[in-house]
């Protein structure tokens, strides 16, 4: 049985959200020979009241490693069109392929996005009015996208802790403007 948290992590620099989030790890309780002790951290509520959620430990066993997931949204799906387990937590590629849908949608509005990874980005806090700003038909909603995204930038900012961290992924998300 996992063990539900709700956190509010406020930062405004990447070591700041690393630091906090690994001190909320470090009080887990340890698992036994026969049982793993399992973790929902629930960071972002939506405006349609669905949270996005952190899940540790994950299937990699990488320390302190944790799965970004969102409740009740599938970014793909199984071989016949099925739910799948994983299909809830988006990846790099997800994200990259639904800003591309969005920006054959309309590349005026796609442009003004940059601002949004920028400040995602950098840390900035984004108030949820600037998410609606957007019309967009395709894909997953703006604010979907950009508060999956802020967890995933932490994600690799724990994972590559002296290396690059996030920039790899915004680099490569840079590339679609």
């Amino acid at each position: 049985m996992a063990t539900n948290i709700t956190l509010n992590i406020v930062a405004t620099d990447k070591a700041s959200y690393r630091k906090q989030l690994i001190e909320e790890f470090l009080k887990e309780q340890p698992g036994t020979t026969k049982s793993v002790t399992e973790y929902y951290y629930f960071v972002e509520t939506l405006q349609n009241n669905k949270r996005i959620y952190l899940k540790r430990p994950t299937a990699l066993n990488k320390g302190v490693d944790f799965e970004v997931r969102i409740e009740d949204t599938q970014f793909r799906y199984g071989k016949h069109d099925n739910i799948i387990s994983t299909g809830n937590r988006p990846s790099h590629d997800d994200i990259k392929n639904d800003l591309a849908r969005k920006k054959l949608e309309n590349t005026i509005e796609f442009d003004r996005l940059k601002t949004l990874l920028d400040k995602t980005y950098n840390c900035q806090p984004i108030n949820d009015l600037e998410y609606k700003d957007y019309s967009f038909t395709t894909g997953h909603s703006v604010e979907i996208i950009f508060k999956s995204l802020k967890w995933l930038f932490i994600e690799q900012d724990v994972t590559y802790w002296n290396r690059s961290g996030r920039a790899m992924l915004y680099e490569g998300l840079s590339q679609l403007w």
